[in-house]
């Protein structure tokens, strides 16, 4: 089968480039949203991704910080090309891939003060496209790992008051917030996305605290698009653009 690679800049950063599979993962709103919405603060010093495939998400939080990103990929074709992506950029020395099951790298790394991850959304049996490859297929489906394993995983890792920031779909908001607070990951903030005014939420986004205390952000709706298609000028922020407003 073939698999053309294309080299994009990454949103409106001319100074991004990634390198993308067809057959593959390719990152999406949500990689920007979760890169957007993550807080980076003072105290950070190592952020990691969980399954950060590209490295799309590293990438792009290399715009808001000078910190070390770790981003660890099971899939050795997109460790290779998150690597590569890496490299490209430049940004050897802020960004390290490692190949690996996210649930042992996490025992030999030192602690991290933020973990962002856009882990797989639907469960086993669960259908997203029936024709997808083996690579979409882990990068979509809890095949490699549940969300019990990426949250106990995230709360091995993190430091006292360090913070873990997902991506995911809304229906899945009672599994998020239970485990989080089973593995003492105090829900801090949330926020739902939604493609347009007047339309259902799509996309939740969770961050909380590793032994915080209680007590949760309810944050202001992102409308994705505006009513005629269009991004809203949020969202193209988000993408690196400058909006006269």
């Amino acid at each position: 089968m073939e698999n053309k690679e294309v080299v994009n800049y990454l949103l409106a950063h001319n100074d991004l480039k990634i390198i993308q599979r067809k057959d593959m993962f390719n990152f999406s709103l949500d990689t920007v949203l979760l890169s957007q919405f993550c807080t980076i603060n003072k105290d950070v010093r190592n952020i990691v991704d969980f399954g950060t495939n590209n490295a799309a998400i590293p990438l792009l939080l290399s715009k808001r910080t000078p910190k070390k990103i770790i981003g660890i990929e099971i899939q050795e074709e997109a460790v290779d090309l998150a690597k590569r992506n890496v490299q490209m950029n430049d940004l050897e020395e802020q960004i390290e891939i490692i190949h690996g099951d996210i649930q042992e790298v996490v025992k030999n790394l030192p602690k991290a003060q933020l973990i962002v991850c856009n882990p797989p959304f639907f469960k086993v049996g669960e259908d997203s496209n029936l024709n997808e490859s083996e690579y979409l297929t882990i990068a979509r489906h809890e095949v490699k790992i549940d969300l019990e394993g990426i949250i106990s995983s995230a709360a091995y890792l993190l430091d006292n008051k360090g913070r873990f920031a997902i991506v995911h779909r809304p229906d899945r908001m009672i599994d998020i917030l239970n485990l989080m607070q089973k593995y003492d990951i105090e829900p801090k903030r949330i926020r739902f996305v939604y493609p347009k005014m007047n339309r259902e939420s799509h996309v939740l986004l969770v961050e909380g605290m590793y032994k915080g205390k209680k007590g949760i952000k309810i944050e202001p709706p992102l409308y994705a698009h505006n009513d005629d298609g269009s991004y809203s000028n949020e969202v193209r922020k988000m993408f690196g653009e400058k909006i006269d407003e």
